[in-house]
């Protein structure tokens, strides 16, 4: 079974003052809420069940998913009202939504893509790795960092010079920098390991302190274009985006 989760639980505080009465799921790009834009395309990529974490404005999330009658997908609800979980506790709490013998495709719900969500599970399906993180090159202060085999080594800020490694003899000048989207895949048998962990955690916390124990790979994919549509200025960028990707 193919399966993903929407991180869909945000505070949208870069979104104000549009997150003052709605979620950001929930502000439309196009036409659609952002929502509607990463579940179409994950049906359309053959995804049968979707787990979607909710905290801001949960409501109105819930009732927009009722009212459009789930999108004919088993979609599950991970409930982060009480406390907000962040990127890796959420993974965590939702692990009894998920079925246990598939991977899971972990997706923004602010990130509008033309990625090709079913070679890209198929991808982290067949790798060796056990988590696979859509990566590119693109002009940022913060990057990952990968080896030649494209395989995580750690992370970097670049304005700060701040370097985050297990491996005490990396070189940066010896990996490759590649900026993370947003869009990753995760193994079951990460999923012991991740409720080894607290409650609350960011996810990628989780990937720099266990690369040196577990194999995470960067999967570059051809012809990508990518928004994070995080901020208020960014949304008349997304609208173009929408039109680009539809002509």
């Amino acid at each position: 079974m193919r399966q993903a989760m929407i991180f869909a639980a945000g505070m949208g505080t870069r979104l104000k003052p549009l997150t003052d009465t709605m979620p950001k799921a929930l502000v439309r790009v196009g036409g659609e809420p952002l929502l509607w834009h990463v579940l179409i395309n994950l049906k359309k990529a053959g995804f049968q069940r979707v787990v979607i974490n909710v905290h801001h404005f949960a409501d109105q999330i819930i009732n927009y998913l009722k009212a459009n009658h789930h999108f004919g997908l088993d979609i599950r609800i991970s409930d982060e009202r009480e406390m907000l979980l962040e990127t890796g506790g959420g993974i965590r709490k939702a692990i009894p939504l998920l079925d246990d013998k598939s991977p899971v495709l972990i997706h923004n719900v602010d990130i509008l893509s033309n990625v090709d969500l079913k070679k890209f599970y198929e991808i982290g399906e067949g790798s060796r790795a056990e988590a696979t993180l859509l990566v590119s090159w693109r002009k940022t202060m913060r990057y990952l960092l990968f080896d030649k085999r494209h395989q995580l080594k750690g992370w970097t800020n670049l304005k700060t010079g701040e370097v985050r490694t297990p491996f005490e003899d990396l070189e940066i000048n010896q990996v490759n920098l590649l900026a993370f989207s947003g869009i990753h895949l995760i193994k079951p048998s990460l999923f012991a390991l991740l409720e080894e962990w607290p409650q609350r955690f960011p996810i990628m916390d989780f990937y720099l302190d266990t690369c040196s124990d577990h194999h995470y790979e960067g999967c570059e994919m051809e012809d990508l274009r990518l928004l994070d549509v995080g901020k208020l200025d960014s949304l008349e960028e997304a609208e173009k985006l929408l039109k680009l990707l539809k002509s």
